[in-house]
């Protein structure tokens, strides 16, 4: 009795089991996206459809153009021995404004703490990271609160930051991060 219901289980469930694997097999392929590569510094890195007017370009002046920033240009201050190192396209019309130093840590957030007249956050102990928020945030038009970040780049027995422009190697202890408010915000501030 088990093995007539066996082969009839198996009768009745023939035509329908390779139905399945055939449809797998018949279904187109999908294609897999084809890969972007990451934006490099000084690179926009914008989808060219989501490229600004020539209206909006002339509007808003880039910094990238500009070549080296400068205190004006960021509305921030500057480090007298900070080495202007490169930036980076943060999104959504901002940009991060990397500076190498050789002081310490402890100096850098001394000398922003007074310059700015405010107090900062340390957010990370190790490695130890402090961050100057300054201006208003708005999730709608910023990728990143306009401040300045020092982070420290000994942690940890390091040699610091490295620094490769060109051939030549330089590294540095502690590495300061300007982002600018948007055009817009600084004049209302």
């Amino acid at each position: 009795m088990f093995l007539r219901l066996l082969v009839v289980s198996w009768l009745v469930g023939t035509p329908f089991g390779p139905l399945p694997a055939i449809a797998a097999t018949t279904e187109p392929q999908r294609q897999q996206p084809v890969p972007r590569p990451f934006p490099r510094p000084e690179d926009p890195g914008q989808d060219p459809t989501l490229a600004p007017t020539k209206e909006q370009a002339e509007a808003t002046p880039s910094l990238t153009d500009q070549g080296e920033p400068s205190e004006t240009t960021l509305g921030f201050p500057i480090y007298p021995s900070a080495r202007y190192l490169t930036s980076y396209d943060a999104g959504r019309n901002q940009r991060y404004y990397l500076f190498g130093t050789n002081s310490t840590f402890e100096e850098m957030v001394q000398y922003y703490a007074i310059v700015l007249d405010e107090r900062g956050d340390r957010v990370f102990d190790a490695p130890a990271t402090h961050v100057f928020e300054i201006g208003r945030f708005s999730e709608d038009d910023m990728a990143f609160p306009p401040g300045v970040t020092v982070k420290d780049y000994t942690w940890n027995g390091s040699d610091g930051y490295l620094h490769t422009n060109g051939n030549q190697a330089e590294r540095f202890k502690t590495v300061i991060q300007i982002v600018p408010a948007l055009p817009e915000q600084a004049r209302s501030q």
